[in-house]
């Protein structure tokens, strides 16, 4: 460890991958004054600049974090969370799924190396395709499946919850939205555990509206993209980590939506898709099952349908390349 970085920190959260979603995730963390942090990338420089800019900044935003920029994983060692943002981005015309391969071959190599140093850490996986990464990311790490999680489920019912606050003009903080599934077209949001201070979106918009919603969620990213063209959304799936990070760390027991390990519940087996957790100091305390209508559990089965595939896939496009 080197000695520029501080040992007597309560916590430890490490951020592989000095992108615009680690190093704002990053940000956030320290700012909210949550934990150290170690922000890890291959570029040589480029965490090291970016950790000392936010160090600078502490005069001004008032905490006492550290952050600390590294190339070396044994900076990495004894985290308490680990998160994955490395990866490439997506570019217009892309899907999630395009950046299978090359992001799998990240991840196995990022999660063997991060948890040699940190084998009791929790790992939050945000690398697209979040669904299979966070798979791929459990099955390299051997750790147990409640140690493992994949961000989406935050994000995007953070999106759904925008657009419905922007569509009845009302603050955000009044909703509360639900959306489970995989991160990606297959998504599927929930209207009827969508509320408004408690009250269903289905008694406050007609159903041509919510379908509306329901497609601009499932597109929430790919939307971003086209408007920026060189890059994707960074600061909402931020923000998602760090409500993550932080109910792990202060073990807040929240209730998030995020891609969890299902053995049986949703009738679902050996599989990681966006359902509702508690989650807490321990990762993953319990799965909550919904009482979902017919309709809504095909829908979900649909989009598991599509990570197996692509689980498989991954699988075969790695083998082929040992």
């Amino acid at each position: 460890m080197s000695s520029s970085f501080p040992t007597c920190s309560q916590f430890r959260v490490s951020i592989v991958g000095s992108g615009n979603v680690g190093s704002a995730l990053a940000q956030r963390v320290a700012e909210k004054n949550l934990a150290d942090v170690v922000l890890l990338d291959v570029v040589r420089g480029r965490p090291q600049g970016l950790a000392l800019d936010l160090m600078e900044a502490r005069g001004v935003e008032r905490h006492d974090r550290h952050i600390f920029g590294t190339n070396d994983y044994l900076d990495t060692a004894n985290s308490d969370v680990i998160v994955i943002t490395a990866g490439l981005p997506r570019k217009p015309g892309m899907s999630r799924d395009d950046l299978l391969l090359t992001n799998a071959k990240i991840v196995r190599d990022v999660v063997k190396q991060a948890i040699a140093h940190s084998p009791h850490a929790v790992i939050i996986v945000v690398t697209n395709p979040l669904d299979v990464m966070t798979h791929l990311a459990w099955a390299v790490s051997d750790l147990p499946p409640q140690q493992v999680m994949g961000m989406a489920g935050v994000l995007d019912s953070a999106r759904f919850q925008t657009f419905i606050a922007m569509e009845l003009n009302v603050s955000v903080s009044d909703i509360n939205a639900t959306v489970l599934g995989g991160h990606g077209d297959l998504m599927v949001p929930l209207p009827r555990y969508s509320t408004v201070n408690g009250i269903p979106i289905t008694e406050l918009l007609p159903e041509t509206t919510i379908d509306k919603l329901i497609e601009r969620t499932r597109n929430g990213g790919a939307e971003i993209v086209e408007l920026m063209q060189t890059g994707s959304a960074f600061y909402a799936p931020a923000s998602s980590a760090c409500a993550m990070v932080e109910a792990i760390l202060y073990n807040k027991s929240r209730l998030l939506p995020i891609a969890a390990y299902l053995q049986g519940e949703y009738g679902l087996n050996e599989i990681f898709i966006g359902v509702p957790c508690r989650l807490g100091c321990g990762g993953i305390e319990k799965i909550i099952e919904l009482n979902l209508t017919d309709s809504e559990l095909t829908a979900l089965h649909t989009s598991a349908k599509s990570i197996r595939e692509n689980i498989d896939r991954a699988n075969q496009l790695l083998a082929a390349t040992v």
